[in-house]
């Protein structure tokens, strides 16, 4: 099976990352997508109790429920150690050898790639689909892309999909001062947020 892999906090998941995934998986024609929802991030300050990352994987869970070809993958959530994306596409190719993995990325992540951990070892394991933001000049990505294929042998396509301004940050921000966030996550997710208090600076 051809399995996209989308990683990442997910604090909260917003319809930018649903609106990546559908397009990697029709324009790829991949078989299913992976949310990869991480525990601990080396790069990114999250709010780390058992309970913070239970609604962060309810949040996702509810997001893709209705969609049969997004599955919630929770083998980065369930350890406490720093996750690195080369070790786990390196455990996820011996643990499933029957299956092609593509490395869904954001734009400014291909340029900052080679600053990640053990970043080589990504290129063996996964095919990478760098997303093209409309803010980004297509001749610059293509230059990138052509310059990490030539020295790392790597194998990466272009995935171009519609520019969505939200930010899981953006959503805290509002959610914290008890704003709406309907319209930029899932219903399910908006009634998951304002029901359980999420994110309420007043309220701690």
């Amino acid at each position: 099976m051809k399995i996209g892999i989308m990683g990442g906090t997910f604090d909260p998941v917003h319809i930018g990352h649903l609106l990546l995934a559908e397009f990697a998986y029709e324009d790829f024609n991949l078989d299913k997508i992976w949310f990869l929802p991480n525990a601990n991030p080396p790069h990114k300050k999250a709010e780390h109790t058992e309970e913070a990352l239970h609604h962060r994987i309810e949040m996702l869970r509810l997001a893709i429920k209705d969609m049969p070809y997004f599955h919630l993958c929770l083998y980065e959530a369930e350890t406490t150690e720093h996750s690195y994306t080369y070790s786990t596409l390196e455990a996820f190719r011996r643990l499933y050898p029957e299956h092609e993995f593509y490395f869904i990325l954001g734009a400014d992540s291909l340029f900052t790639i080679e600053q990640w951990k053990c970043f080589e070892k990504i290129f063996p394991n996964c095919t990478i689909l760098a997303a093209m933001r409309d803010d980004k000049d297509v001749g610059s990505m293509k230059q990138q892309i052509a310059y990490l294929e030539k020295k790392y042998d790597a194998s990466i396509q272009l995935l171009q999909a519609p520019l969505v301004e939200i930010s899981s940050t953006a959503l805290r921000a509002r959610a914290a001062k008890g704003l709406s966030t309907r319209y930029m996550v899932t219903d399910d997710v908006a009634d998951y947020i304002k029901k359980n208090n999420l994110y309420r600076e007043d309220l701690k």
